[in-house]
């Protein structure tokens, strides 16, 4: 190993003499640096690596154990060798006790001051070799968390089968910290709703900052316990301790309240926390499965914690109320009106006879079967009205959890009812429906087209055109495009296939038959009688 040199010391000769004494190829010295006070000493610091320190302890400018206090503060791996003329216990002792390695006599013999050295650069040496064993541990703990990490998503997602001798091959070939006295507690983390609108990489980063703050408000500096993200959403604490010691389920509990209301006020998330039993490991995939459930049938709560004992689920079948009061206030009452009724039905289902996924599920499909029922009543089309990108995405959530569910009854009852009232006014439908054939003349325009434009049944859209119009929907399309037809032969000089074209028809010969049976003439012999362009 090669050794760079600082020697210190405000008399010239002095400096001189050492740098005369020193054999610097022996020594492994590949740069000797020289300093006559403190402030050019850590100039050179500044600018270069130094690993052994030479300095003389009193200088007019700031003494050498001045100078050592800050090295140890800046550049805690460099030697010091104090050189001086005084031979003061006391300085000696200060000097000692800040960190110097040696401390030498002027005039120092050559062997004394190589000695010195050497004994520097073993000390260096051994403190690098520490520093790498340091790193490679530090690395090695990373890298084995990994390896924890693995051994129980294999165990919980059953790649490793939860029999004792499986999970003991996996232990011992991995070195797994698991004994036949540990005893873990699992707790499940679980993402209910986030609060802000984020992409994949925002939620990524949110969640990373979830599992670190898990680790320090519910882990803390113990190394009792792992956390790592079971799934999207959702994180698992493992904590292990001995067999028949308690767990202080006081302090978990209010250190996961903690870790709530810190993720509600910093990472824009709703979540709750789901204590396990105490299970032994062949046990613990069963166990995760069991809180996995409790999760999914927690629609009515967030950001709480939940123990073991408070998992009694629904005992005995819930008779879900009649949709009967909802289907007559979608007829004839107010959103408002609608949305509180449903409001007051989850309300009585969650306080008086519980509520888990299933049931919502449930309820779901009963009162989407009352709002397809009003829609068809009035001829509205629901997979037109609720196709569009916000509607699925609304939908999709709306069963996991009673506060998806209402937003999504707000988004359909609104919608529904909206339209309700636009199908009432038939002539505005027709209107709208006049001006989209208008503007789509070039197109191949069916009834079915056009229904979809006002999310209306064809049937029904085909009845109220033909009222309001005295013409069926095709009928009338066939009359515009020949009125148009006609203003276009008659005003300009558009070659008379260019506006076959315009009109929808890529068969000439077939827009020549046509045009000629509702006109009397063809298409030139009408721009030849009627044409008025120059």
């Amino acid at each position: 190993m090669n050794y760079q040199l600082l020697l210190v010391d405000d008399e010239v000769h002095a400096i001189e003499g050492v740098k005369s004494d020193l054999d610097m190829n022996k020594l492994g010295i590949t740069a000797l640096f020289t300093a006559f006070n403190i402030r050019q000493a850590k100039d050179i610091f500044e600018k270069e690596t130094i690993d052994i320190l030479l300095c003389d302890i009193e200088m007019p400018q700031g003494n050498g154990l001045e100078l050592l206090t800050w090295v140890k503060e800046n550049h805690p791996n460099t030697a010091t060798i104090f050189l001086t003329s005084h031979a003061d216990f006391k300085y000696a002792k200060e000097a000692l006790q800040l960190g110097s390695l040696d401390y030498l006599l002027k005039p120092v013999l050559a062997t004394d001051l190589e000695n010195a050295i050497r004994k520097a650069q073993l000390h260096i040496d051994r403190n690098s070799e520490i520093n790498r064993n340091s790193k490679s541990h530090q690395l090695w703990l990373k890298h084995h968390s990994f390896i924890i990490e693995r051994f129980w998503l294999d165990l919980i997602n059953h790649s490793t089968p939860s029999l004792p001798a499986a999970i003991i091959e996996q232990v011992e070939r991995h070195h797994i910290p698991i004994t036949d006295e540990s005893i873990f507690l699992p707790i499940l983390i679980s993402v209910q709703r986030w609060n802000k609108g984020l992409n994949r990489r925002d939620e990524k980063i949110l969640e990373y900052a979830l599992k670190n703050t898990a680790e320090e408000i519910l882990i803390s500096n113990r190394s009792n316990g792992i956390c790592f993200q079971l799934e999207r959403g959702m994180l698992m604490i493992i904590l292990v301790t001995n067999r028949g010691t308690e767990w202080d389920y006081g302090h978990l509990t209010e250190a996961c309240r903690q870790y709530i209301a810190s993720c509600n006020g910093y990472f824009y998330c709703d979540m709750s926390c789901y204590f396990g039993r105490s299970v032994e490991s062949r046990e613990m995939a069963d166990m995760v499965a069991e809180l996995r459930i409790r999760d999914r049938n927690n629609v009515a709560f967030v950001n709480q914690v939940f123990h073991h004992q408070d998992s009694g689920g629904v005992n005995q079948p819930i008779k879900l109320p009649a949709m009967s009061v909802v289907a007559s206030l979608l007829k004839s009452g107010t959103r408002e009106a609608v949305v509180h009724e449903v409001e007051a039905i989850l309300d009585n289902l969650v306080r008086n006879q519980g509520m888990d996924a299933e049931i919502l599920h449930q309820f779901n499909q009963n009162f989407m079967q009352v709002v397809f029922s009003f829609l068809n009543l009035k001829g509205i089309e629901a997979n037109q009205l609720f196709g569009d990108e916000q509607s699925r995405r609304i939908s999709e959530t709306a069963v996991r959890s009673i506060t998806d569910m209402l937003a999504w009854v707000h988004h359909i009852v609104s919608k529904a009812m909206n339209q309700a009232e636009v199908v009432k006014e038939t002539d505005k439908i027709v209107q709208t429906v006049l001006a989209y054939i208008a503007l789509n003349m070039d197109q191949d325009l069916s009834r079915e087209t056009l229904a979809d434009q006002v999310f209306l049944n064809p049937d029904y859209l085909s009845r109220i055109f033909k009222k309001e119009t005295g013409y069926s929907i095709s009928d009338y399309i066939l009359l515009e495009k020949i009125k148009l037809a006609k203003d276009l032969l008659s005003q300009t000089n558009v070659p008379i296939s260019s506006i076959a074209s315009s009109l929808g028809y890529t068969n000439f010969s077939y827009f020549t038959k046509l045009f000629k049976k509702y006109a009397g003439l063809g298409p030139t012999e009408y721009r030849s009688q009627f044409g008025n362009f120059h």
